[in-house]
């Protein structure tokens, strides 16, 4: 913490405080690093525990900083946040534009496989029938927002490399669209990989998003399940007093 020493004169708390925010913005701490422990930062800068723990409640409170019980302190960047209505259903790649903001795609997988006994309920599949699988990070900008995963019957995507950036332009071009899903939304929080992949403090919550998208013969076309950063990411809805 050689970059945190504190100068003298002024409250130490502020002086310590605006140290951390500056190895903050210029990046010299990242989102998601984990800060010291106390007592190290008290030793490095030369000051109090109690005057450490001052200057990190601040930034606390302020968002700079998370706590996480039995993992420590870390760097939470603001991220700029993002509003989903519910009402709509669009893909992330129409979303993002309609923000002005460019959509992007880490793939981590995109093969056919034999499917589990949950994707041939789910799927109406029978027996032979294989499914596709998507599983990829989402950007906006550059920055990672949410974890997707996503199976689809074989006869609707029989080659999932095809899928560059948006599965549902790619499935429109081929005459098949959604009209309708349904959508069940929990609060969750993210394991260790799941937080290295969104770049966020380990254990960080995250908004689970499962849908089930219908085509317009009411055949299920897609299942899938999206983590969504919490800090990133709003869900809103419109609702109306019917009288």
């Amino acid at each position: 913490m050689d970059q945190l020493q504190v100068a003298a004169g002024g409250p130490l708390y502020v002086k310590l405080k605006q140290a951390i925010e500056d190895a903050i913005k210029t990046e010299i701490l990242k989102n998601g690093d984990a800060l010291p422990a106390e007592r190290d930062i008290a030793q490095s800068a030369g000051i109090s525990r109690v005057t450490v723990r001052k200057a990190i409640d601040d930034l606390v409170q302020d968002g700079l900083l998370v706590r996480r019980r039995g993992s420590g302190t870390f760097v939470s960047k603001p991220v700029p946040r993002l509003q989903q209505p519910l009402s709509r259903l669009t893909s992330f790649s129409e979303d993002m534009r309609r923000r002005g903001m460019v959509a992007g795609s880490r793939w981590i997988d995109r093969k056919l496989y034999f499917p589990t006994a949950e994707e041939t309920m789910m799927l109406g599949l029978s027996g032979g029938a294989r499914v596709a699988r998507l599983v990829r990070l989402r950007l906006a900008d550059g920055m990672p927002i949410a974890l997707e995963r996503t199976s689809l019957p074989q006869d609707i995507l029989d080659e999932p490399e095809a899928i560059v950036e948006s599965l549902y332009e790619t499935l429109e071009a081929r005459g098949i669209r959604p009209v309708r899903a349904n959508q069940r939304i929990s609060a969750v929080t993210l394991a260790d990989d799941e937080s290295a992949l969104l770049g966020v403090p380990p254990g960080s919550a995250a908004l689970s998003v499962q849908r089930v998208a219908y085509l317009e013969t009411g055949r299920v076309m897609e299942v899938s399940r999206a983590l969504y950063r919490s800090d990133a990411y709003d869900l809103t809805a419109e609702l109306s007093l019917q009288t």
